[in-house]
């Protein structure tokens, strides 16, 4: 069997939750009633057995024990005997505050259990009844209100005057104190002598020498007048004590109550304190004891009482001793279950259980503001109940503070709150409660008087924000519709409901009730089964906000943050040490120009000063310039909320960046390091969490950094942005500057003008950022974030590397011609240089090969500018290609391959691996085009620079990757295209010039011809480059001319021919093309209709070069005149020959027809291009048909 209230040992200390213990289920006269019982704390020792008195014992004579502290009973002493002061008006608040976990969520009711049978047996007495009422969450928290005590220190203090008045005018004119009569304190003499003599111990029942007997006649210790009354603490002032520990008051709030028990009867969770003594000694473990007179019969009121305390305190028995005239006469024992059945006290269980039930629901329904203090009451022999709320009544006439009940009540609401974020198994469905009990906590108190609480709360609301979570949570945390007695509104009057829930409606009462929130017109309704229903009466409200942003979220957060400094500033006295501040007028966000800042030297130092202030933070000697005490709660208080807002200005800054608001951005981040700074300042220690988020802060600072100098256009939007100041940024900054100047990060933060300066600033936040995670050892336990810092100080040093590069490429455009390179050209390709070499190893110390690759080619692209610098030195007429030059492409050729072998192979990065071979290709093609159009002559033989040529340009074709599907496949395919073309070229001008060896002439007639072939294939698949393809089918033209010079037989000499004119048939395709881009343009029709690359821009399809045009039409039609009239010739001569020959004659037939038509059109020099386009069609039409089967151009 469980153990009952009171047994045991050492009762656990209060506030510790016990396991729950099952308690009895009782049948009480038929009707099954639910109760159950966990004792929660007791301090009681174990119980003795009470002692029978032998008949005819006197109890008007006292005991020599009598209120005497005993060993067998412990420091509890007289509480347990029931000579206790009554029940103190805070007594709930006493245990709300030790079982702070129980209130606000599992527990409906925390009171006296005096008041509960208090409240059970309204329908049954016709006494008064009077409660202050008060919800936290949803437990309600009931205290006797007792009137007469609180009018008598009314009128000696003045206090409760609006009460008083108003109770006078509503309930009772003719109010005055009644003095409990004679028989009163006569009972409870006895009474108290009776239990005395009932410990079971040596000189329980020895009377007392007479001198005793003025305790016979006057009120028992402690029960004065005085004592009552003095029980009520003055309108509450916050106590030196309370103002460091909420908790800890000492006016009226400590819990005296000897158990507190969680009793639990039918549905309704309670938690109770009961003084009732408990006995062994009977049947069962526990009795509780009682005194009755024999000539007075027990009532419905007094078995109702019995039977509630045994259940509260698990109590299975009753023993009752009878007397008369304080004369013992006989005793009697009774089971629980059986007190509802006595005789002239008959109750049914299931009517109190309706009672309770009905009771419940109607203070939840209308008590549903938190903070407010309701006031239940009856007037004695009334049967309306009627409820009050007098913190509206308290309002209107004086000030708050004139109701005792607001700060008790609200510390509740703050410990409740506290204690609900303190638990880590909470998840963020409370967080609408807590963020209810908080607010409402606020509405409470006076900045004057509770600056700690009042910042602490706030600071407790910004918590509750979390910043680093993305947007699409909010609604998912925050359920709107959570449990109704959860999420209640604390704005919204509710609604009268509906008659057969009781009747709340005024309209028939008198004028005076109008003040009353809510009356039950008849105390018999309470008996009528879930007549009052409260589960769907209060109206669920989202009491936490959905935030539609981040910045919503933030500006929450940081107006929470503003309060609590304004709390904790105003708390500091030193005031007239500081110079006086407006927080009305802005603080100026300086703004650099480039004309003042010193450029990256003066950064140098700037940084150097920080980096040795971060070194200072490990000695401790910081101080506050406001004077506040390092340790004091202010100072604690004030470094959260400076972190606070130092974090919601970096979630802002960050989100201003994802918007591209970049000036917004270096606004919020310059804030969120000025909060930043101050932490510094004040603080002694810097914790490793701390100085992580400083390095994400100047990560985040160099990114903005970064992305202003890439948006310079938009600079006079940004600085408008950067400008603007909320009032609440001011007000956060005011505070901040009563403790530090908050300059440390002035170099990271300032918008500059200066394209340079911004990027070196960049850098040195990178840089920063990256010292604080070496010198804090932050490393380690942060390698996403070193990784992170690497990876953005490589990028940035490839972007001030290219910087450098391109104002070297510009300052050599804008270079008159002349042998020297300038220094200051030098000095750009230096300072270019170190930063892609830092860039690299950057890259390379977190294995980044793909990084490292692109910088490695910019460093190949810098090594190109420096050779091309070196080229303009002579004029073009005598220019050769220079050992500079030279050596620096091949410095060029060497990053390229770095780069390659970095990236291993082209499925880890192909668009790099792509783009890298493409530069390596164009660095060789350059070289190798530069020594053939400028050959260094004078250094080297003719046949070194063509071998090094070939060699150059068979590597430009080995990285030229003509056959993958991409973007630039065009381009490479005419790169390619253009190589085979300068081969041939080179070999058939080789073949021209060259005179001997024959095996030499034959290669190079194989290599020309090869060339020339594989250049005319490559120029066929481009769609956009008709005038090359034709160049080259000139050239080959102009080769078999070559070829045909040297022939001697008329057959071979017609062979030739006749292949150089197939040649010219297969350029049809080309002039088509032409015809079309001519059409096109003389139409005005849009000209854009090839891509845009896959052509160099000399010869872009954009619109015809037509002088090019005109120049290769003129060579097409000599050459193509020059070989008809020569077929012509040897066609004739063999038919004289050989006599005729069917083919031939048509051959000759056809090529003399053309051969006119082609004079004709020549000596015609009115035609236009288009004209003279269209008949080289036209003739080239007449020669295909002997040539049908071959390919015919670019189709």
């Amino acid at each position: 069997m469980e153990e009952p209230c009171g047994a045991g040992a050492a009762a656990p200390l209060r506030g510790d939750a016990e396991e729950p213990k099952q308690g009895s289920v009782l049948f009480l006269g038929g009707n099954e009633v639910k109760s159950s019982a966990v004792v929660k704390y007791s301090s009681a020792p174990p119980q003795a057995a009470f002692a029978r008195l032998q008949e005819k014992t006197d109890l008007k004579l006292p005991p020599a024990n009598w209120l005497r502290e005993s060993a067998k009973l412990g420091p509890a002493g007289t509480t347990i005997l029931g000579n206790s002061k009554k029940s103190k008006p805070f007594s709930s608040f006493g245990m709300a505050y030790d079982f702070i976990d129980s209130v606000g969520n599992d527990v409906d009711v925390v009171s006296d259990s005096e008041n509960i049978k208090k409240l059970l047996k309204i329908p049954y007495s016709k006494s008064h009844v009077s409660m202050a009422v008060h919800r936290i969450g949803r437990t309600l928290l009931l205290d006797e209100l007792d009137i007469q005590e609180l009018f008598m220190r009314s009128s000696q203090t003045g206090d409760w005057t609006w009460l008083k008045e108003f109770y006078q005018r509503l309930i009772d004119q003719k109010w005055q104190r009644k003095k409990k009569s004679k028989e009163h304190w006569y009972q409870k003499a006895i009474l108290s002598k009776f239990l005395y003599y009932s410990i079971n111990g040596d000189g329980a029942a020895q009377p007392v020498p007479s001198t005793s007997k003025q305790h016979q006649e006057g009120p028992v210790a402690g029960e004065s007048d005085e004592a009552g009354r003095a029980s009520w603490p003055a309108p509450f002032e916050m106590p030196s004590s309370l103002s460091e520990d909420p908790g800890a008051s000492n006016q009226g709030l400590k819990n005296d109550f000897v158990r507190n028990i969680l009793w639990t009867f039918e549905d309704i969770h309670m938690l109770v304190g009961s003084n009732m003594p408990i006995f062994g000694g009977g049947r069962y473990p526990a009795v509780s004891l009682r005194l009755r007179d024999n000539n007075k019969p027990i009532n419905v009121l007094t078995g109702i009482d019995y039977w509630l305390d045994n259940l509260i305190c698990n109590v299975p028995e009753l023993v009752m001793c009878f007397h008369v005239n304080g004369i013992v006469q006989k005793y009697e024992m009774i089971k629980t279950e059986d007190i509802p059945n006595l005789e002239n006290s008959n109750f049914s269980t299931k009517v109190i259980k309706d009672i309770a039930q009905n009771i419940l629901s109607f203070l939840k329904s209308n008590c549903t503001k938190e903070g407010h203090t309701y006031w239940l009451f009856k007037a004695s022999g009334s049967d309306i109940v009627k409820l009050y709320d007098l913190t509206t009544l308290c309002e209107e006439t004086e000030d708050k503070y004139q109701n005792p009940f607001t700060m008790p009540v609200a510390i509740l609401l703050y410990k409740v709150a506290c204690n609900m974020m303190l638990k880590k198994n909470q998840n963020k469905k409370h967080y609408g409660t807590i963020r209810t009990l908080l607010l409402n906590c606020l509405k409470l108190l006076d900045n004057g008087r509770h600056p700690q609480i009042i910042a602490s709360a706030n600071y407790m609301l910004s918590e509750l924000f979390q910043l680093d979570e993305p947007k699409k949570e909010d609604s998912a945390d925050f359920p709107i519709n959570g449990n109704s007695d959860e999420s209640y509104s604390e704005e919204e009057e509710e609604m009268p409901d509906s008659d057969e829930n009781g009747s709340y409606s005024t309209s028939s009462d008198p004028p005076d009730d109008n003040k009353a929130v809510a009356i039950i017109k008849s105390v018999g309704e309470l008996s009528v089964p879930e007549k009052y229903k409260s589960v769907h009466r209060i109206r669920p409200s989202c009491a936490f906000p959905v935030c539609h942003g981040t910045e919503e979220r933030c500006r929450l957060v940081l107006n929470h943050v503003l309060e609590g400094l304004k709390s904790v500033d105003s708390s500091v006295k030193k005031e007239g040490d500081l110079p006086a501040a407006d927080p009305s007028t802005p603080i100026p966000l300086k703004y650099e120009d480039e004309s003042t800042s010193g450029g990256p030297e003066c950064l140098e130092k700037q940084m150097a000063l920080f980096l040795d202030k971060m070194g200072s933070f490990q000695k401790g000697k910081h101080s506050s310039q406001s004077g506040m005490i390092p340790g004091s709660w202010q100072y604690k208080m004030k470094l959260q909320l400076i972190l606070k807002s130092s974090k919601a200005y970096y979630v802002l800054s960050d989100a201003a960046m994802i918007l591209q608001k970049y000036g917004r951005a270096l606004r919020y981040i310059k804030l969120a390091l000025q909060c930043h700074d101050t932490y510094c300042c004040l603080c002694g220690s810097m914790l490793p969490e701390v100085l992580m988020f400083l390095c994400q802060c100047l990560t985040l600072c160099g990114d903005i950094q970064l992305m202003l100098a890439q948006n310079a256009n938009n600079r006079a939007a940004y600085l408008e942005e950067y400008n603007y100041q909320t009032k609440e940024d001011q007000e956060i900054l005011h505070s901040l500057h009563r403790e530090s100047r908050c300059q440390v990060f002035a170099w990271a933060t300032d918008l500059s003008t200066d394209l340079e300066y911004q990027l070196s600033v960049s850098c040195k936040c990178y840089e920063a950022a990256y010292e604080i995670l070496l010198f804090s050892n932050l490393k380690k336990e942060n390698p996403e974030q070193h990784i992170q810092v690497l990876k953005r100080m490589g990028n940035i040093r490839n972007e001030i590397g290219v910087f450098y590069m391109n104002q070297a490429a510009a300052v050599q455009t804008e270079r008159v011609v002349s042998k020297n390179v300038s220094t200051t050209e030098q000095q750009l390709w230096k300072k270019s240089f170190s930063c892609f070499e830092e860039g690299i190893q950057n890259f390379e110390s977190i294995d980044d090969a793909t990084n490292a690759a692109l910088l490695l080619c910019n460093t190949g692209r810098l090594m190109r500018i420096c050779a091309q610098a070196h080229c303009a030195a002579e004029g073009d007429f005598k220019r050769e290609f220079s050992p500079e030059e030279a050596l620096y492409y091949n410095k060029a050729i060497d990053y390229y391959l770095k780069a390659l072998r970095s990236l291993g192979k082209r499925d880890v990065h192909p668009a790099v691996w792509d783009s890298v071979n493409w530069e390596l290709s164009t660095t060789y093609f350059t070289m190798a085009t530069l020594q053939q159009d400028y050959a260094p002559l004078s250094r080297k033989a003719q046949e070194q620079i063509e071998k090094e040529v070939s060699e150059a340009m068979m590597k430009s074709l080995k990285y030229c990757d003509v056959d993958t599907v991409s973007e630039r496949q065009p381009l490479c395919q005419y790169r390619a295209a253009t190589i085979h073309h300068r081969l041939a070229s080179m070999y058939h001008s080789c073949l021209r010039n060259q005179v001997g060896d024959e095996h030499l002439r034959k290669q190079h007639r194989v290599l020309a011809d090869l060339h020339y072939s594989k250049a005319v294939r490559l120029f066929q698949l481009l769609k956009d480059a008709p005038c090359e393809f034709l160049r080259v089918q000139l050239e080959r033209v102009a080769f078999a001319e070559f070829q045909m010079a040297s022939q001697n037989s008329s057959a071979g000499k017609l062979k030739t021919l006749f292949g150089a004119l197939d040649i010219m048939t297969k350029t049809k395709g080309a002039f088509q093309l032409i015809r079309k881009e001519l059409v096109a343009e003389s139409e005005q029709i849009s000209k854009d209709k090839s891509p845009a690359e896959g052509v160099s821009p000399s010869d872009s399809s954009v619109g015809l070069n037509k002088e090019e045009v005109l120049k290769l039409l003129s060579i097409f039609e000599s050459r193509m005149s020059f070989l008809l009239l020569q077929s012509i010739k040897l066609l004739t001569s063999t038919k004289k020959k050989i006599g005729g020959i069917n083919e031939e004659e048509v051959v000759l037939k056809t090529n003399k027809q053309v051969y006119s038509l082609l004079l004709r059109a020549t000596a015609n020099k009115g035609l236009t291009l288009l004209e003279r386009t269209d008949l080289i069609l036209n003739l080239l039409e007449q020669l295909a048909p002997s040539s049908e089967g071959s390919n015919g151009g670019i189709q």
